[in-house]
């Protein structure tokens, strides 16, 4: 740690631009500007002076790139850290509560007193903050009360993984902090899912965390989530002659917790037919050979999504593999693949039953009409709302982004970078 004001002399000096610079997959400056409006927020929100020591940490969001809701079921996913963050300076403050001040959002405070998680706090971002702490504590590590000030320009509801890029940060802080950095990037990430499904209350599956964590861009498999097995895959979309763009669909995903759990409940009710837990426990065959039975069982729709686990499930080694040999042709052809079985077998583009508003629908839509037959776009994350992925040849990046900002609004359209850090401590 370092004290606030030699961190903010450092930062005058340039000698943070190397750090800055990775994380934003280029230009330094704007994140010098954010560095130091976060230093004046940390002063500002809890008294500091220019002597506290402090630290300065980092967690990306993600992009899921392929296995759209593989991850809970054991499955594989090729996902990758993106230069969008959660940022924080955060220091010790000598209490057992743990003050998590969000820019633009009410100051959060946690006691330690108690580790389990509280009714009152699902959803929230307390919850978060004591999930990360107790998975910590439970580990053997002292950890106690602390300050951080965060800001994060991972937009909530956009797919890129805000509670993901929170919790990561968590854990990042308090190995660093309480924990003598002896917490690997996969258990961090692991930490952070007993978080989400235990304390907020929200059943996601490992992807998420493990991308924001090790960074890069890391095919996963989750066979044994308690050991996934992270294969960090190189790629560079810019010499490839593409750009990543996330586009937004107007709609928000914040009240769609039901329709997320539907899935892996759905894909659940179809393993246990076969007397299993997950489906990469049973195969494909069985599935196959007794589905009149398992039609009765468990539903059409289970079916049809248990049949979309297996296809994007085989398509992650196919893009991994296609994406090292930079082959885009085959890339791109399982992209739209992908897309194309998250709508009709998966069926996370619209909730169920809505009519008079199906934004992502139209998104997707407009998006195959803007690439005119070139690059590939499909669902981003969860799905049912808020963003959808497209690979677009640079020489139609302009116009894409064009065509989609005129029929969704200014701004839809974000192009990112895929990020090579993940969760990590700018100041030792």
């Amino acid at each position: 740690m370092q004290e606030l004001g030699a961190v903010r002399k450092a930062l005058e000096a340039g000698e943070l631009d190397a750090a800055l610079a990775r994380l934003m997959c280029g230009d330094p400056a704007p994140g010098r500007q954010r560095v130091s409006r976060l230093l004046d927020g940390f002063r500002q929100t809890f008294g500091a002076g220019e002597d506290t020591p402090v630290t300065i940490c980092s967690a990306p969001g993600r992009t899921e790139i392929c296995g759209n809701h593989t991850d809970h079921q054991h499955g594989r996913v090729l996902a990758a850290a993106v230069n969008v963050d959660f940022l924080a300076c955060a220091a010790p403050n000598g209490t057992n509560t743990i003050r998590f001040q969000s820019e633009g959002w009410p100051l959060v405070e946690v006691e330690l007193d108690t580790l389990e998680s509280l009714e009152g706090e699902k959803e929230s971002t307390a919850a978060l903050v004591r999930g990360m702490a107790a998975q910590a504590i439970r580990r053997g590590y002292p950890v106690s009360g602390f300050d951080a000030y965060a800001m994060s320009d991972v937009l909530p509801g956009s797919g890129l993984s805000s509670s993901a890029a929170c919790e990561v940060l968590l854990g990042v802080i308090e190995n660093h902090l309480f924990c003598r950095e002896e917490l690997t990037a996969v258990e961090l990430a692991q930490m952070g899912q007993k978080a989400e499904n235990g304390y907020f209350g929200k059943q996601s599956g490992l992807m998420d965390q493990t991308a924001s964590s090790v960074g890069g861009a890391v095919a996963i498999d989750f066979a044994d989530p308690a050991e996934p097995v992270v294969r960090s895959v190189s790629v560079d979309l810019n010499a490839l002659g593409y750009a990543l763009c996330i586009v937004d669909s107007g709609a928000s995903h914040a009240s769609l917790t039901g329709e997320y759990d539907s899935i892996p409940q759905e894909m659940r009710a179809a393993a246990a037919f076969f007397g299993k837990t997950v489906l990469r426990e049973v195969d494909e065959a069985q599935v196959l050979a007794n589905l009149p039975a398992l039609r009765r069982a468990a539903g059409d729709r289970a079916v049809l999504r248990t049949l979309h686990f297996y296809a994007d499930d085989r398509r992650v080694q196919g893009e991994a593999d296609a994406l090292e040999r930079g082959d885009m042709d085959a890339f791109l052809a399982l992209v739209n693949a992908s897309g194309r079985s998250s709508w009709e077998q998966l069926q996370d583009i619209t909730p169920t039953g809505a009519v008079g508003e199906q934004a992502m629908a139209v998104a997707l839509t407009m998006a195959e009409r803007a690439l005119e037959g070139r690059g590939a776009c499909r669902i981003h994350g969860g799905g049912f709302a808020g963003t959808l992925q497209a690979f677009v040849p640079l020489d139609h990046l302009e116009t894409f982004r064009a065509r989609m900002e005129e029929a969704l609004g200014a701004g839809c359209c974000h192009v990112l970078s895929i990020r090579p850090v993940g969760g990590t401590v700018l100041l030792p």
